[in-house]
């Protein structure tokens, strides 16, 4: 248990720091005054004052905040300090400025894989087959457990991933399978069927697939800086684009809202994964930025993407949303964030307690 709190801590402080890191670094570059940078929310333990920015660690540590000058509409802010307001900025410089921090869990989890892939290159998959199932048309066509698919319609095959695409990219068309089995090179013709799976929110899917399945071989590939760099980008984006699809499911109802988990859950995961080893801790820290940056970009007033969307308003009509509309906006938010994390609590206690 005390890895798991060890692991949160960690996993929460370098996701606030770098979250909040961003609106700083931002809000800075464009002149603006900052008066607080807090890890953590309540009353301040520790800090030191630097210039005119307190930095320092709040009691209650599920979450961070960076206090600018001028930061409410119709805060009231001294004509000395006029040039370092942030609602005196262009609309443009606002919108950066809010888009730094869940931009900047963005850049942690690329800097993440970045040195994942630059030490241990990425492991792929060879296109080696497992099992083939009975009846299947990788059966009906001689498909045997142990084939290496050298080729498909004459175009080389560099991994298990490349040949699946092959497949289901087939539209029922028959394939030329180049296959290397005890030494010898061996054609195959097969046609994939449409078959109906299961996607990874338990959805009903079609696909054209041959009935096999992989035989679980894989080597690493080193890469060079740039191809790492790209790499760690794509992965990125994989995943990015993977929780929006989980948050648009929780929206249809097509995935369970019992899926979703709070702090209870977190330091779990953050214990397993330490306890498995760096690797697989630092990758975690990975995922839950991402999440974090994607949640954090959704229109609810009080988060990021609410101040978004004020801002994007305000450049399209010319001035600031009304101060009353911003208020009930944001009574509106907390109130639907308040909800949100009694939910998450909820199931990390029933989760937690009662299925143990």
């Amino acid at each position: 248990m005390s890895t798991d709190i060890i692991a949160f801590i960690i996993v929460l402080g370098v996701l606030i720091f770098f979250h909040e890191l961003g609106h700083f670094l931002v809000a800075r570059l464009f002149g603006v005054g900052v008066e607080k940078f807090s890890l953590g929310f309540g009353p301040r333990l520790f800090g030191k004052k630097i210039g005119i920015t307190d930095y320092c660690i709040s009691a209650v540590p599920l979450g961070g905040y960076v206090k600018m000058i001028g930061e409410e509409v119709d805060s009231e802010v001294d004509p000395a300090d006029i040039h370092l307001s942030f609602n005196h900025k262009h609309v443009l410089k606002k919108i950066l400025i809010v888009a730094a921090g869940p931009v900047f869990n963005l850049l942690l989890a690329v800097i993440i894989f970045l040195i994942i892939f630059l030490i241990s290159g990425i492991f792929i998959f060879k296109p080696v087959v497992g099992n083939v199932e009975k009846d299947s048309p990788a059966r009906i066509a001689g498909l045997e457990k142990g084939d290496l698919i050298v080729s498909i319609n004459e175009t080389a095959v560099s991994s298990w991933e490349n040949m699946a695409e092959f497949i289901s990219g087939s539209n029922g068309k028959k394939l030329a399978f180049s296959i290397k089995r005890n030494g010898d090179v061996l054609k195959l013709d097969i046609v994939p069927e449409l078959k109906i799976t299961k996607n990874i929110f338990g959805e009903d899917t079609n696909r054209y697939a041959i009935g096999i399945t992989s035989a679980g071989e894989y080597y690493a590939k080193k890469l060079n800086p740039v191809e790492a760099l790209f790499e760690s980008i794509r992965q990125t984006y994989r995943i990015v684009d993977l929780t929006v699809m989980s948050v648009v499911k929780l929206i249809q109802g097509t995935l369970s809202a019992k899926t979703l988990g709070g702090p209870i859950m977190i330091a779990e995961m953050a214990g397993q994964q330490a306890r498995e080893g760096a690797a697989n801790f630092v990758f975690f820290i990975s995922l839950i930025s991402i999440n974090l940056a994607v949640l954090n970009f959704l229109p609810i007033p009080v988060l990021d993407g609410g101040h978004l969307l004020f801002f994007f308003i305000e450049a399209l009509i010319g001035k600031p949303v009304n101060t009353k509309i911003r208020e009930i906006a944001q009574q509106v938010g907390i109130f639907i964030l308040i909800v949100l994390m009694i939910f998450v609590f909820y199931n990390d206690i029933t989760r937690y307690f009662f299925k143990r």
